[in-house]
């Protein structure tokens, strides 16, 4: 199969540390092109891939050469170039949140359908092998019947000047960590789930929210509860309770390729520890990424769209605390 030629738009952290060198060692993907609005910059990242540089977003999509491009820009713009990128005739991987609203999100998911463009968030972990093994052990009665559904994901606070911290941009927890726990929520409890109450906190003079919990429930009772953050010690978790035991992931949204999972089975009998084998949830996701251009088959984007409308709605609803200290963030 001709390997997908994809052309980066923007020289992001994300894009250089993770996406980019996994791109360049799968045969499915070729890098063709890496756009910055710098040219010193773009010039630095395409060298390291023996690739062309290219000064600014617009002239990227006007290559012939470019059939799909990645998105890691800062979440505010994502919805303006992801039009663009379409109009283009262009396929899109995009950072995770696709937009930062949800009348956007579902005219995107539109625009993309009408085109027969594969339009893909990339969030990442869905495409990991544990969460399949997970599934496995609940649908197989492991646990009983679910009564609760927790997951946690926060990172230490970020540095000055980091874009997390901008309000302009699309910054704050919920649209960074917060959709880890969100999307957890749906994949195993469904598309049905309702916000019934949220938190969200800004600390250190922060102008967007570093912190937050949200409680989420089923049609037929069964809650869960999220929490995320940027101001916390390192916790990457979820777990399914049940009526007769627990299923515990650890280390659940960004593992490294190289990392080996271990599930924790509790019940009356005693405590199970599962190992499971290494995988890479990086390439998975561009091979899924690349699978479905190649097949014309169009990914189901309801999952995007569903937690585009939980994230609103938490956002919506939240209980808003201020902490009025002046302490500096950038």
């Amino acid at each position: 199969m001709t390997p997908l030629r994809v052309g980066i738009m923007g020289c992001a952290s994300i894009a250089l540390r993770k996406t980019l060198p996994a791109m360049a060692a799968l045969p499915g993907t070729e890098i063709v092109a890496i756009a910055s609005r710098s040219a010193d910059k773009a010039d630095e990242a395409a060298r390291a891939y023996g690739c062309r540089a290219v000064e600014g977003y617009p002239a990227l999509l006007e290559l012939d050469e470019v059939e799909a491009v990645y998105l890691p820009l800062p979440n505010a713009v994502h919805a303006g170039w992801i039009e663009h990128a379409l109009a283009a005739g262009k396929h899109v991987l995009a950072e995770k949140p696709l937009t930062t609203s949800v009348s956007r999100t579902r005219e995107l998911i539109g625009a993309a359908q009408a085109a027969g463009l594969v339009l893909m968030e990339n969030m990442m972990f869905l495409q990991h092998s544990q969460h399949a093994a997970v599934r496995e052990l609940f649908e197989d009665g492991a646990i009983g019947e679910l009564r609760a559904f927790q997951a946690s994901f926060a990172v230490p606070r970020r540095p000055p000047g980091d874009i997390r911290h901008s309000a302009e941009l699309g910054g704050g927890a919920l649209m960074d960590t917060g959709v880890y726990p969100v999307r957890a929520a749906l994949s195993f409890l469904g598309g049905e789930l309702d916000v019934v109450s949220a938190v969200l906190a800004r600390r250190h003079g922060q102008p967007v929210d570093s912190a937050g919990h949200a409680l989420l429930c089923t049609g037929d009772g069964v809650g869960a509860q999220v929490a995320f953050g940027h101001d916390h010690a390192y916790r990457s978790e979820y777990e399914l309770w049940g009526s007769a035991g627990r299923i515990v992931l650890e280390h659940a949204f960004t593992p490294p390729a190289d990392h080996i999972p271990v599930v924790r089975l509790e019940r009356h009998s005693g405590v199970d520890r599962i190992p499971l084998p290494p995988d890479d949830q990086v390439a998975n996701t561009l091979e899924r990424f690349v699978a479905a251009v190649r097949s014309g088959l169009l990914p189901d984007n309801e999952g995007a769209l569903r937690q585009a409308v939980l994230v609103d709605d938490i956002r919506t609803k939240a209980r808003l605390y201020v902490d009025h200290a002046t302490e500096p963030v950038g």
